[in-house]
């Protein structure tokens, strides 16, 4: 079983629509959206879900109003500003826990005097099991203002190994998060290959010189395809005898193509619409040799 993620430096890149078509030319994938703070595959691949599952990870405080005797004490050790003042008519209560500042660290739980703060497993997002139209799909979806995002990665490309396994499936496809974060960590660590897709814009230069780094740094084989290459050719030349002097294998360009926005209008991929653009992303499919 192969691990193909497709990554970037910086968002926007055209990461996902890569992903999406590669998806359409791959022989029965397994296709895992990692990028869960912003999961976006869905909107061209159209999935219709089999399976959902919670997401918990972490801790939150939560005051029993009931049992709050209003002593404050747990209102300055707060460093984060959890613990707010409120009004007793609707709440019984002086104090509760903002649940979006609460960062889980339990020092309310341990310092009440009367034992009135319960610490439950905190509900993150979910993650899900689907179906479209090129084979089985794992995605998520982080809830706001939570976090843990690699470890949501990591169960999102766990349940596509098990997966491909089950089916017999030879190849995982992943579009991962953009950056260099835990989230983007979580979704290259022990994949076969990275596909780095940039533009050439100096931030698009700069983000990849930095992906670069992090793939060489796990030990992760990486190529590189510059996407909207002919918007500024001296640029995609400078970009790609960077990535090769950083050991990178240079697979191929894509042109600069409004054909595939009105694809992914349709929700569908490049290669499905025949867009111009199809032809440069078959050439790099083929390139990277899976």
């Amino acid at each position: 079983m192969k691990e193909l993620v497709i990554i970037s430096g910086k968002g926007g890149t055209g990461k996902t629509s890569v992903t999406a078509s590669f998806a359409a030319l791959a022989e029965r994938p397994v296709m895992a959206d990692c990028d869960v703070d912003a999961a976006d595959l869905h909107l061209v691949l159209t999935p219709e879900i089999r399976q959902r599952n919670d997401f918990y990870s972490g801790h939150e405080a939560v005051i029993r109003p009931q049992d709050c005797i209003n002593c404050g004490v747990c209102m300055d050790p707060c460093r984060f500003g959890a613990v707010v003042e409120v009004d007793m008519a609707t709440n019984g209560a002086s104090f509760a826990i903002d649940p979006i500042a609460c960062e889980g660290c339990g020092v309310c739980v341990w310092l009440c005097p009367t034992k009135a703060i319960d610490f439950p497993e905190r509900l993150c997002g979910e993650w899900m099991v689907s179906s479209t139209r090129y084979g089985p799909m794992v995605h998520a979806q982080l809830g706001v203002a939570a976090e843990n995002s690699g470890k949501l990665v990591t169960a999102v490309r766990e349940m596509a190994r098990l997966l491909a396994e089950q089916e017999s499936r030879k190849l995982i496809i992943i579009d991962g998060p953009p950056g260099i974060g835990c989230a983007t960590i979580a979704a290259m660590t022990g994949a076969s290959l990275a596909l780095a897709v940039t533009e050439p814009t100096v931030s698009g230069e700069h983000d990849l010189e930095r992906i670069l780094s992090l793939a060489r740094h796990f030990g992760i084989p990486v190529s590189v395809c510059v996407n909207k290459w002919d918007l500024n050719p001296e640029m995609t030349e400078r970009i790609e005898n960077k990535a090769v002097q950083a050991g990178a294998r240079i697979v191929g360009r894509i042109r600069y193509d409004r054909a595939m926005t009105y694809a992914q209008m349709q929700a569908q991929a490049a290669v499905e619409a025949n867009a111009a653009c199809a032809a440069d992303i078959r050439q790099v499919w083929r390139q990277l040799e899976l």
